[in-house]
């Protein structure tokens, strides 16, 4: 289908100043399977209907994830990452490192994410002020995932700088070039390799021991198979989870009658948590390419073209949410924040929504009166809905 508007969802542009939320639900009534042309002579398809990312999500034959999950072509080595394979390679791989993330070893995790949590707010809690994302969003998800993986705590500060130069290729305050990714990809795959071969020597008790013992069909991770799952677990695992608590926090600031909800009734922060996934929906889009041609709506779509699930305007489906509306209380609500489902429903989803629970469990309880104090200062990415500084101010805790 075509429309009067031209979305621009190729350009990072159409997303800095917030998700242009008008732009999808416009598509979403006009034209929920748009062909948007770019400026280099390639296009894609954008689904944006709710009911339309949750069928091709989960039908991996007609939409293979094989040739990229990103609108751009991929990079050398990118097609090695288990977000960009199909069953059952993409099965095999994944179920190395799915015992880590499973219900049961997360919930045992509860009381250490806790402690953390607690060290996070205890470092900003007496200044009555912070970089919301810096000082606290970016914190948790960065030294649980450092932890698992098995990167010392020291360190995790480079894996922070090396996933918003990659994540943020296309941001100024990230790097803004491909030479700059490039060269973060470099350094983490070399900082990988290091750890890998002092696993070898001492393994420890986590993934970096796992993946380098591991064997699919019989043979062992080559070293850049290696490498760039090690990637995937580093920027997935903290990029994500940090977006979704600034995202949440900057949607209490922002419905004042929501938050004053929780402060009443804390036993609705595991509705708040699923209704934060929904609203902010951290990574906007995914991509698939058809592999045999195929009718959507009415809409036939050759073989080999590009088609882009967007969960940011799928979550926001009337047909499906009702009005737009932020609602802690919302239940049911089976919304995409962790993918429509399907062979690459997000693998870490039951550490996040662990990890972003216990942080508003605990900031509600502490720093109550927490309030946005500036502008919010938005990543500039047409994939991740990010944020890289929020100015927060609160009733600071006395000694």
């Amino acid at each position: 289908m075509t429309t009067a508007i031209d979305p621009q969802l190729y350009n990072p542009d159409t997303f800095v100043a917030a998700v242009p939320h008008d732009i999808f639900a416009t598509l979403r009534r006009e034209a929920p399977v748009f062909r948007q042309a770019a400026p280099n002579g390639t296009s894609f398809w954008a689904l944006t209907k709710y009911h339309d990312i949750v069928a091709v999500s989960t039908d991996n034959a007609t939409f293979s994830s094989a040739r990229g999950t990103n609108i751009e072509e991929m990079q050398g080595g990118t097609e090695l990452m288990i977000v960009n394979m199909d069953p059952p390679r993409h099965t095999k791989l994944r179920n190395l490192v799915s015992k880590g993330f499973t219900p049961r070893m997360v919930r045992a995790m509860e009381p250490h994410v806790r402690d953390v949590t607690t060290q996070i707010i205890d470092s900003v809690a007496k200044r009555g002020e912070c970089d919301f994302v810096t000082d606290v969003a970016a914190e948790l998800p960065l030294q649980v995932i450092a932890e698992l993986i098995g990167v010392p705590l020291e360190d995790r500060h480079l894996v922070f700088q090396w996933s918003n130069q990659m994540i943020g290729l296309e941001d100024p305050e990230y790097g803004n070039s491909m030479e700059v990714a490039t060269q973060a990809a470099a350094d983490m795959f070399a900082y990988a390799e290091k750890l890998a071969n002092e696993r070898r020597r001492s393994p420890h008790d986590d993934l970096v021991t796992v993946l380098i013992d591991a064997e699919v069909e019989g043979e062992q991770l080559t070293p850049l198979e290696f490498n760039v799952f090690f990637m995937l677990l580093a920027v997935a695992g903290n990029e994500t989870t940090r977006n979704l608590i600034s995202g949440g926090m900057l949607a209490l600031s922002e419905h004042p009658d929501q938050h004053a909800r929780l402060l009443e009734d804390p036993a609705l922060i595991p509705t708040a948590v699923e209704e934060m996934l929904r609203w902010v929906t951290p990574v906007m889009y995914f991509r698939r390419t058809t592999t045999r041609d195929v009718e959507i709506r009415g809409q036939q779509i050759p073989a080999g073209e590009k088609v882009t699930l967007w969960y940011i305007s799928g979550n926001r489906d009337e047909e499906v949410f009702g009005p737009e509306r932020f609602d802690v209380g919302r239940d049911p609500n089976p919304h995409l924040g962790f993918g429509g489902g399907g062979a690459h429903f997000c693998l870490g989803a039951s550490l996040a929504r662990l990890e972003i629970r216990i942080m508003f469990e605990e900031l509600l309880r502490r720093l109550p009166d927490m309030r946005l104090a500036g502008p919010v200062a938005r990543l500039r990415s047409n994939f991740i809905n990010g944020i890289k500084h929020m100015p927060v101010r609160f009733t600071a805790e006395r000694g």
